[in-house]
């Protein structure tokens, strides 16, 4: 119903109401500090895993006393999205029903290779969430770090399962 100049003038006061709009409300701009990585070292292993093993399983256990919980709290929904940002899978926190103070965050990444990226894409913004985290912990000890890999207990696809006799 409305001519080809008609939407070409709309295009254009369009696209001027949103150059107006971002100088008037601009992205922030990443300060030097929140683009470089941290230094990140691979933790030492007891199994020599290939770049494709996994799935790998990280758990991080958390030891916070009951006045820090809220703040515990706060700094995880920052850390999940921190870690999800970087690649993190199926990010869970559990707290333990026997040990009150007990927190554990676990979350999966599909290969070793996409562990080490994870902790490669880590600023050392994100590292800050880390250590805020750390400073809530009951002692001077850090976060107690678990990698597991997962295993299936079902026979490999083509592999010929022998019956198990009757005794």
């Amino acid at each position: 119903y409305y001519s080809l100049t008609w939407a070409l003038e709309g295009a254009a006061a369009a696209l001027l109401l949103v150059a107006a709009v971002g100088k008037l409300l601009p992205v922030r701009l990443w300060e030097e500090s929140d683009q470089g990585a941290f230094d990140f070292r691979p933790p030492e292993l007891a199994l020599d895993l290939k770049p494709r093993s996994g799935p790998i399983v990280i758990k991080v256990e958390y030891s916070i006393p009951e006045e820090n919980i809220e703040e515990f709290l706060s700094c995880m929904r920052e850390r999940r999205r921190v870690q999800s940002r970087a690649g993190a899978r199926d990010w869970t926190l559990q707290r333990d029903l026997q040990n009150s103070t007990l927190w554990t965050e676990t979350f999966r990444t599909p290969t070793w290779t996409d562990y080490l990226r994870l902790n490669h894409r880590l600023t050392v913004t994100d590292r800050e969430v880390g250590e805020r985290l750390a400073a809530l912990q009951v002692g001077d000890s850090p976060p107690r770090l678990s990698l597991s890999i997962e295993r299936s207990t079902s026979p490999a696809p083509g592999s010929q399962v022998q019956p198990v006799p009757f005794v």
